[in-house]
C-alpha cells in the first residue's frame, strides 16, 4: 500500500509541495510564525497607547475645567509655588 502510494505521482507532487511551502518558500512556515508574533506584539502596543490616550484625555478635561486641579497639577509636576511660599522637596531613596 505504501509502495503504491509512493509511486503515485499526485502523492509525490503533494509531498514536494508541502516541503516547499514549509521550508523554501518566501513566506515559509517559520516566517509566518514570526510575523504572527510581531502582529500580536503590535496589537498589545496599540492597546496600551489607546488606553494612555484615553487617560491623558480625561486628565486634560479635568485640567481645563477645574482651576483647583490645574493648580494642584502645576504644583506637583512643575514645582510651582506662590511668591510668599517656601518649597521643600523630599525625595525617597
Amino acid at each position: 500500500m505504501v509502495k503504491r502510494a509512493l509511486r503515485n505521482r499526485y502523492v509525490i507532487i503533494f509531498v514536494i509541495f508541502i516541503v516547499w511551502l514549509t521550508f523554501f518558500d518566501e513566506n515559509n512556515l517559520f516566517q509566518q510564525a514570526d510575523m504572527s508574533k510581531d502582529i500580536r506584539d503590535m496589537e498589545k502596543e496599540r492597546d496600551y497607547y489607546i488606553s494612555e490616550i484615553r487617560t491623558l484625555q480625561k486628565q486634560k478635561e479635568q485640567l481645563t475645567s477645574d482651576m483647583d486641579q490645574l493648580e494642584k497639577y502645576a504644583r506637583e509636576k512643575y514645582l510651582m509655588k506662590n511668591p510668599d511660599e517656601v518649597l521643600f522637596i523630599i525625595e525617597d531613596e
